[in-house]
């Protein structure tokens, strides 16, 4: 509706203001977050914020181990595959949200999936640290130990452990 007003004004010969434009973007994407998420929370924006260090560090040890020689290096085709990877995690949570909704709305399994992926990714950074040769303090991995707990995740369960076992 908001959107064919905006045509509209524009075939009447009106400027389009771009204000409506972002207008119309924030309010969609607003409302998108509220049915795809069950609204913003802190565990959301933790994610999204882990998500993009880890995704950042990854470019940098893959830079770091291609200048040494002891890895593939900066590669697209990977790069993309990381990011097809951090969509996945935010339609999981999303998947889990609109479950919450047929099961009584209490956010328990957005929850669970958010701390899952929370830990999942702080692991990863974790990882990346190690190789570009950072020092990673003890209470950093004591933090993935307690949100791995939060997701009902114990040590040996989930993908990780079959990457382990191979």
């Amino acid at each position: 509706m908001a959107f064919r007003l905006i045509l509209s004004k524009k075939k009447r010969g009106r400027q389009v203001d771009k204000s409506e434009i972002y207008k119309f973007s924030v309010a969609f994407g607003g409302s998108a977050i509220t049915y795809l998420f069950g609204g913003w929370s802190f565990a959301l924006a933790a994610l999204l914020t882990f998500t993009i260090i880890d995704y950042v560090t990854g470019l940098i040890a893959a830079g770091v181990e291609g200048k040494k020689g002891t890895g593939p290096g900066l590669k697209s085709k990977i790069g993309l595959i990381g990011i097809a990877q951090k969509v996945f995690i935010f339609a999981m949570v999303a998947v889990s949200h609109l479950i919450d909704g047929v099961l009584g709305d209490s956010h328990l399994f957005r929850d669970a999936v958010s701390y899952f992926y929370l830990a999942n990714e702080l692991l990863s950074i974790v990882e990346n640290g190690g190789r570009i040769g950072a020092p990673v303090p003890s209470i950093i991995r004591q933090a993935v130990e307690v949100l791995k707990s939060k997701s009902g995740e114990k040590e040996g369960d989930g993908e990780n452990a079959s990457k382990k076992k191979r």
